[in-house]
Parts: C-alpha cells; sequence; structure tokens
C-alpha cells in the first residue's frame, strides 16, 4: 500500500468547482468514495499479484498535473489518425467540437460527450455510470472517477444499427508531464448493434500519463464490436480498463493493439452475466526499445452456456518486456461453458521479455476449456527456407514476423482500419530492419 500524496488531494480540491456535475448530489458521492478508496489503497506495487510484473514507481513518483490549457492542432495534423467518418476529437481530455467530424445518426442514437450527457441528462448517465468499473480495483480507477472530468457517452436505444464505426479519438499535445482523464460510458440496449474505435495518440513526444476507464453494458441481444488502438508517444504512459457487462445472448468483440508508450497497462474485465452471452477478445502488441506493455484480462462466466474466445500475440525486440495475465473464470451455475484462451509471444532479440500467465478457474463440472500459452523465437527452417528463395536475413524475418502478427490483424472486420493497422506494422518492421542493419 502506498500513502495518498498530498499533491493529488491538493490537485482536486483546486479542480473540483470545475469539474463536470460538481453540483449533482449522487456525482459528488461517487468521487467521495473514490477518494476514500485511494486514501486506503494507494496506488499498486509489485507486492500486489495483479502487478507484480509491472512496476508503477515511474509514474507514481512523478509530478503529473492537468495541462492548464487545450492547445488544439491544425486540422491536417489529424488526417494520420482519422479512421472514419463519425468522428469524436478529445485534447489533452477535453472534447474540441471544431476537430469534431460528424455524420448523420439513426434515430435512437446519441453520441456525445460525457460532460455534456452529464450537464444535460443526469438522469441518463446516472443508472450506469461507475456500474461496472468501481473505484475499489486499484488507486489508478480511483483516481479516474474522483478526477472524472471528460470523455464519450453513447446510447444506442432498442433495436437501432449503426452501420458506420464511431471512432473516439484522444490526443495528447505533448504538455510536459501532464495527466489526462479519460471517462467513457457506452450502453447498448436490447437488440441493438454498433462498432466503435476508441484510440489514443500523442501529437508530440513527451512524457505524460493518460488514466482511462470505459464502462461497457450490452442489454439482452446488443452486439459491439470495441476496437481499441493505442498509438501513444514513446515517452508515455497509460494506465487503462475496460469493463464490459453482457445480457443475455449479447455479443461484445474486442480488438486491442498496442504499438506505443513506454509504460502501458491494459485491464479488460467482462461479465458474462447470463444464458448465451457470448465475447471474443483479439489483442496484438508489437514492443521495442525499453517498452513494457501489460495486458491483464478477465472472463467471468457466472450463466451456462455462456461461450468466450481470447486470442493474444505479441512481438518483441530490443530490451522490451510484455505481459500477458488472462483469467478465465467459470462459476458454479456456469455449465456448458465454452471457453478458449490463448496467448503466443515471438521473441525477436534475446534482451526481449514476455510473461505469460494464462489461468482457468473451473468451479462447474460440465463445460468445454483450454488454455495455453507459448514463447519463442523464428523459425529457423522457415527463415533457411525463405533465404533460399532470394530474400536475404532482415526481409526474411520481417515477412515472418508480419505473417505472426497478421493473425490477429486479419480478425478486424472494419476494412479501412485493417488496412491502417496493416501500413502501421510495415512502417514498424522496416523501422526495426533498417536500426538492425550494420552502417
Amino acid at each position: 500500500m502506498t500513502a495518498m500524496p498530498d499533491t493529488w488531494l491538493q490537485d482536486f480540491r483546486n479542480i473540483e468547482p470545475a469539474l463536470p456535475g460538481a453540483d449533482i448530489p449522487w456525482l459528488q458521492a461517487q468521487r467521495a468514495t473514490a477518494l476514500e478508496v485511494f486514501r486506503d489503497k494507494g496506488f499498486p506495487t509489485l507486492r500486489h499479484e495483479d502487478w507484480k510484473y509491472t512496476d508503477t514507481r515511474p509514474i507514481v513518483q512523478r509530478r503529473f498535473r492537468q495541462a492548464a490549457a487545450i492547445s488544439l492542432p491544425d486540422t491536417a495534423a489529424l488526417r494520420p489518425y482519422m479512421l472514419a467518418d463519425h468522428q469524436l476529437v478529445f485534447v489533452d481530455g477535453r472534447f474540441a467540437p471544431s476537430l469534431t467530424a460528424s455524420a448523420r445518426l439513426p434515430s435512437g442514437i446519441e453520441v456525445m460527450s460525457l460532460a455534456e450527457a452529464i450537464g444535460r441528462f443526469p438522469d441518463r448517465v446516472e443508472p450506469w455510470l461507475g456500474r461496472s468499473a468501481g473505484p475499489e480495483r486499484n488507486g489508478f480507477g480511483a483516481l479516474n472517477a474522483a478526477f472524472l472530468r471528460d470523455g464519450v457517452f453513447i446510447r444506442l436505444a432498442r433495436g437501432t444499427e449503426l452501420e458506420a464505426p464511431v471512432h473516439l479519438l484522444f490526443l495528447t499535445s505533448g504538455a510536459p508531464d501532464s495527466v489526462v482523464y479519460v471517462r467513457n460510458l457506452i450502453v447498448a440496449e436490447a437488440g441493438s448493434r454498433a462498432s466503435v474505435i476508441e484510440s489514443y495518440a500523442a501529437l508530440a513526444d513527451a512524457i505524460g500519463l493518460t488514466n482511462s476507464v470505459t464502462e461497457i453494458v450490452l442489454e439482452p441481444g446488443a452486439q459491439l464490436e470495441h476496437y481499441r488502438l493505442g498509438r501513444e508517444a514513446a515517452a508515455a504512459y497509460h494506465v487503462g480498463s475496460t469493463d464490459v457487462h453482457l445480457a443475455r445472448d449479447s455479443r461484445y468483440t474486442s480488438h486491442s493493439i498496442a504499438l506505443g508508450g513506454r509504460i502501458v497497462r491494459h485491464e479488460l474485465y467482462a461479465s458474462l452475466d447470463a444464458e448465451g452471452a457470448e465475447c471474443t477478445l483479439n489483442g496484438l502488441y508489437v514492443t521495442h526499445g525499453r517498452q513494457h506493455v501489460d495486458n491483464h484480462t478477465r472472463i467471468d462466466h457466472h450463466k451456462p452456456h455462456g461461450t468466450s474466445r481470447e486470442w493474444y500475440k505479441g512481438v518483441l525486440d530490443g530490451q522490451s518486456r510484455a505481459v500477458f495475465s488472462g483469467r478465465v473464470v467459470v462459476h458454479p451455475q456456469a455449465q456448458h461453458t465454452d471457453a478458449e484462451q490463448a496467448n503466443h509471444n515471438l521473441l525477436l532479440s534475446e534482451n526481449a521479455e514476455a510473461d505469460s500467465r494464462p489461468q482457468l478457474e473451473i468451479y462447474a463440472d460440465d463445460v468445454k476449456c483450454a488454455h495455453g500459452a507459448t514463447v519463442g523465437n523464428l523459425d529457423p527452417d522457415a527463415l533457411f527456407y525463405l533465404r533460399s528463395r532470394g530474400l536475404d536475413d532482415a526481409h526474411a524475418r520481417s515477412l515472418l514476423v508480419y505473417a505472426f502478427a497478421g493473425d490477429v490483424l486479419k480478425r478486424i472486420r472494419l476494412a479501412p482500419l485493417r488496412a491502417h493497422l496493416e501500413q502501421q506494422l510495415t512502417e514498424r518492421l522496416a523501422l526495426q530492419r533498417l536500426q538492425a542493419e550494420p552502417v
């Protein structure tokens, strides 16, 4: 346990009157509870089992402040990050309407900043905000609940369908030692369907912290395709979580791609709360230098006839380190559960390290569950085959790495996003190839 630094409490007192919903009793109570939790728990350390491979001291010991003012980029600077016609842009955690691109939405679908929703429709937000992701889990989540400023609120009315994806773009301007709190709330009512892209990027390489929480509620028969893309600065820190609750016959598919950041930790919790719920978690992380990426997932099967599939892959180079800790829990009433989990890691350097912890906890006796993990290097026979066909060593390695990672990318159904990520991966491999070539 770490004590609550006075600086965090003082920062909260300074900005509390300007936070959205500062005069709403139920939100005030949530913030007060979150601060109490933080006082009690502090930040996680290496002695916490769930954080034993991720050292938070580089984050905790640094003095972060919220950026004082928004520095809006030129619209042209956004082109590399634009992934959909309907795009909400946030800069340093604040909504930027002038940079937002709007497409016509079907009747019954609401997409707006969370601060606006709290101000205009607090009764629509209250039943859901904090229900999935309470502050009790760790100090980062508690701080997010206390400092909640903005993010996105999406509500899909019963039976509505959003054909085109909605892109939530969170940019950091590069203000040094700045902290950004992001809170998203997505509620999909019965029988609704949508695709949402949640991406994080940096306009400049600077040390900063992003603390994000996304809550997702899927009512009976709802379907959500959720893409989470991290392309932050090489010196940046990101600690985030996604919490999903699935009702009867609902479907949730996650694609989590981590390409940037110095220390990145993402927690994904999926709770299958009714019969017939189904979730699919796909993930890819590509690391180099001294990057540290930690994916922590938990899938809880609470009711019968639930299905879950989890497939994470990592490509590690340099002195980078990656952690995968995935747990599937089949509770006593979850008979006829069908669950699979796999994590595979490819090490391109002798100094890279991958820690993989796939876990099954089964308390029911009529289930079908499997899990596995691998950590290894490129296949020398495959390398020899490609070299014998005329490729040099660097290009042969890049081709094998691309095939390994591309197995995850091909699962992405949005063609423009898939092409964008394939290009990002190609550029990353080309850069690594140039760095490996002798001068």
